[in-house]
């Protein structure tokens, strides 16, 4: 007579299927890099430094919440801000731009306008509330 083989079945053990998802999410936590959005490139004074300026080496730039952007006084457009800002730096090497924006202009139009007082090498830039 034969002997009928019984076979087992295959079994997967799950004693440490725990500690192989912890230690799989250890390593993906690890390794992962997280990139940081770089913002606006700005030094900053110190606290509490305050210097005189003459009126003279002052020109005020206001944006306000509808983008549209007024410089010393007078309407322009966006793209036309840094030929304007370089005449006037080529005139004045101590101008200091003052950007005033109002609390409801939208990011991007700020920004805008700070990429071209950056194109027109304005080195000297007050950002200040409007009152």
């Amino acid at each position: 007579m034969k002997k009928k083989r019984r076979f087992k079945r295959g079994e997967i053990p799950t004693a440490s299927m725990a500690d192989i998802a912890f230690l799989l999410l250890i390593f993906f936590l690890v390794t992962t890099t997280i990139d940081m959005d770089k913002g606006l490139g700005i030094v900053l004074p110190a606290e509490g430094e305050e210097i005189e300026i003459k009126k003279d080496n002052i020109l005020n730039c206001l944006i306000n919440s509808s983008g549209n952007v007024l410089l010393g006084g007078e309407s322009i457009k966006t793209k036309d801000i840094s030929k304007k800002i370089r005449r006037k730096i080529a005139e004045n090497d101590k101008l200091i731009i003052s950007v005033k924006a109002h609390e409801k202009t939208k990011y991007s139009d700020y920004i805008a306008v700070m990429d071209q007082l950056k194109m027109a090498n304005a080195k000297r830039i007050s950002i200040a509330e409007i009152d």
